[in-house]
């Protein structure tokens, strides 16, 4: 199965799933990172858009997963994550693509 966002302010990745400290922990680490105070040049659409380009150009656009007698192949503490990066976004959109064999 692969699944693509559609979107250059929000990603999609594969983390932890089991502690809700998790997400949290990785908002506060790329906040830090790609921080609203940076002096960027692209500001036309509000102070956090170019750290959400920011972020999402390090977590990525898409995500491949196995698929086995009809489950997705996550390792046990895994999960899928839409990240989304602005303060206020708008509605997402993903194209997932499954394919392979029957049975």
């Amino acid at each position: 199965m692969h699944v693509f966002i559609m979107h250059t302010s929000a990603s999609i990745s594969i983390n932890e799933n089991a502690d809700p400290d998790v997400p949290l922990d990785l908002e506060l680490a790329f906040n830090e990172i790609a921080r609203e105070d940076f002096d960027y040049r692209h500001t036309l659409e509000g102070p956090d858009d170019m750290p959400a380009h920011v972020k999402s150009s390090m977590i990525g656009s898409s995500v491949t997963i196995p698929i086995s007698n009809g489950r997705l192949c996550l390792g046990t503490w895994q999960g899928i994550y839409l990240c989304e990066h602005r303060n206020r976004a708008g509605s997402r959109r993903l194209v997932v693509t499954i394919q392979g064999d029957e049975g």
